[in-house]
């Protein structure tokens, strides 16, 4: 046993998964979001960076496994540099999806791909700050270019949670006016192309290495469409395990867990005794 004792999934599926994952390492898949899960949520999503202990737990459990996958709303490359994944030589096989999947950095080549933009998503930036302004929620609202996607945070207004709740309506107006969706997070309100999530994300990944089992952790309303691609393979007889990191503010996402853990630390932890457990 290593200094850092392995949790047990509170469901018999997520046991089953876990066990899998420990029986053949080498055909799981480790995926997980990067906001929250690999990196604490800060007031300002530029300056978020990977716990300090993320890069070297990944660094020791992924030569054990099939792949490491990282699925993020954010744009490949921003998570890449802010996580200190690349030139990691133990994560060779690492991959970033990006934009919920519409991007791929690979470690093995060290470049993106992805296709053309979705047209609403410049319609809907040239339209946001009328909406904004209409609404009466300009002030201490931040708006991120993501390339891809627009998303609105409200962490920094005077009331976060009565902003968020103006903006739902007008976005989802907005959004529905050029062919987008709204995905609401932890008081970021996200416009985006439909069809774009990290539960597609996963399950094709998951089918294009031929994984035997796959964890996923995540902590937002983001990260549901994950928790749903694993239950759908989950019945379709693949083994997997649901990890939730921090529990305070997404119930949603903890009361579908197999395993909750205390936030990226927590993730770190997991990571850290898997590596532990296979090594």
């Amino acid at each position: 046993m290593g200094s850092h004792p392995l949790p047990t999934p509170v469901t018999p599926a997520g046991r089953d998964g876990l066990a899998a994952l420990l029986a053949s390492p080498g055909r799981a898949v480790v995926a997980l979001d990067f906001d929250g899960t690999l990196a604490e949520i800060v007031p300002d999503p530029e300056r978020a960076r990977a716990h300090p202990g993320a890069v070297p737990a990944l660094a020791r459990l992924a030569p054990h496994l099939r792949s490491v996958a990282v699925i993020t709303g954010r744009p490949a490359g921003v998570a890449v540099r802010y996580g200190g994944l690349a030139g990691v030589p133990e994560l060779a096989h690492l991959v970033v999806l990006g934009h919920y999947g519409a991007e791929r950095w690979d470690a093995a080549t060290g470049t993106v791909s992805a296709p053309a933009p979705h047209p609403g998503v410049a319609a809907v930036q040239a339209e946001l700050p009328g909406v904004l302004d209409a609404s009466g929620t300009w002030r201490g609202t931040w708006v991120e270019d993501k390339g891809r996607a627009i998303a609105v945070h409200t962490r920094r207004a005077a009331d976060p949670q009565a902003a968020f709740d103006a903006l739902r309506g007008p976005l989802g107006a907005l959004a529905a006016r050029h062919g987008l969706i709204v995905e609401p997070g932890r008081l970021v309100l996200e416009l985006r192309p439909p069809g774009v999530d990290k539960g597609a994300a996963l399950a094709a990944y998951v089918r294009e290495t031929g994984a035997g089992a796959v964890l996923y952790a995540g902590d937002d309303l983001g990260d549901l469409a994950a928790f749903a691609a694993v239950a759908a393979l989950r019945s379709e007889g693949l083994p997997g395990v649901l990890v939730c990191s921090g529990s305070a503010e997404v119930t949603e996402l903890a009361e579908r867990a197999d395993l909750v853990v205390d936030g990226p630390g927590g993730v770190v932890e997991l990571l850290t005794a898997l590596a532990e457990r296979i090594g």
